[in-house]
């Protein structure tokens, strides 16, 4: 496991979100941690960050992702956030948000979001898309940790205190 050796370096930096670490962005060893650990661990990580206490809240995470991802990363998020609600909930929660009317008017009979659509929705309707969803079905957050697993340069993006938790879960896991 190359994977495991570059984590336990990382360990050091990260773990605990303080001290002098890289900038996370330009981080060579991270990126290349990020590539190589099995998707199932890193989803794993991004999780555990997700739910903890010591990072910003699931939906704010999740929308910074989005504000970082091109179009069809946006689009995959918003699918599977909507796949968790379902149409009638969709519709009944974006009846009493105008933030969330804009995603409403492309679920016409069903059909997904594409990466165009994705582009007019804006990182607060997905904030709040991502809590009604958390309340619904708290695995959503299992599920977004998947599809961003297969993502990893994004993972860089979520700072320095997530990124030190998703290591430390990782260590975790053999």
């Amino acid at each position: 496991m190359d994977w495991m050796n570059e984590l336990n370096g990382l360990v050091k930096r990260y773990a605990g979100g303080q001290g002098t670490q890289p900038a996370v962005e330009s981080d060579d060893a991270l990126h290349q941690l990020l590539h190589s650990v099995p998707p199932s661990v890193l989803a794993g990580g991004l999780a555990a960050a997700f739910r903890s206490d010591q990072t910003p809240p699931f939906p704010q995470m999740a929308a910074h992702l989005f504000g970082n991802s091109n179009g069809e990363q946006r689009a995959g998020l918003l699918n599977t956030l909507i796949a968790t609600l379902g149409p009638t909930l969709i519709s009944e929660v974006s009846s009493q948000s105008g933030n969330l009317a804009g995603i409403s008017n492309l679920l016409c009979g069903g059909q997904t979001i594409s990466p165009e659509q994705a582009d007019q929705i804006s990182p607060e309707a997905v904030q709040e898309l991502a809590a009604h969803a958390e309340r619904n079905d708290p695995s959503v957050i299992d599920q977004i940790g998947r599809f961003y697993s297969a993502h990893p340069t994004l993972v860089k993006t979520i700072g320095v205190a997530a990124i030190g938790l998703v290591i430390s879960h990782m260590t975790k896991q053999e």
